[in-house]
């Protein structure tokens, strides 16, 4: 089932295009088969595993579930992000700042991923100025 307004409402984020509206529309999976948001970013393998039992953490596991795809899409996206857009720019500063160039790339393409399952989920359009502001 392909979801046109879904896809009219992607190219509203800053960094996302034509192409990218498209590789994120078609290997993203049925809204009802990912209930949560923890669940969409996980599907974008932007987040570990962790292997536990009894307590006990005994390390990541799992690199490979999810969509490469995606993952890709929402690493691209991050970096036109910041590319061609003030706000974005002045925001990749702070996370930069905070938590050093490579890993800022990484909560911002994690953002993001979460922005675009907003989209998905809801009828509206990306907001910037709530975006850049948490």
């Amino acid at each position: 089932m392909h979801e046109a307004p879904t896809f009219a409402r992607l190219p509203s984020v800053p960094g996302i295009g034509t192409i990218l509206a498209l590789v994120i529309r078609y290997e993203s999976p049925d809204i009802a088969r990912l209930p949560r948001v923890q669940d969409f970013v996980s599907s974008c393998r932007l987040v570990k595993c962790a292997t536990e039992s009894n307590g006990k953490r005994l390390g990541p596991s799992g690199k490979k579930m999810g969509t490469v795809h995606l993952r890709w899409a929402c690493a691209e996206a991050a970096l036109l992000f910041f590319g061609h857009n003030q706000p974005g720019k002045e925001y990749f500063t702070k996370l930069a700042h905070n938590h050093g160039k490579a890993k800022a790339l990484t909560v911002l393409g994690h953002k993001l991923a979460r922005a675009v399952d907003y989209l998905r989920t809801r009828a509206q359009a990306f907001d910037r100025q709530r975006f850049v502001s948490v």
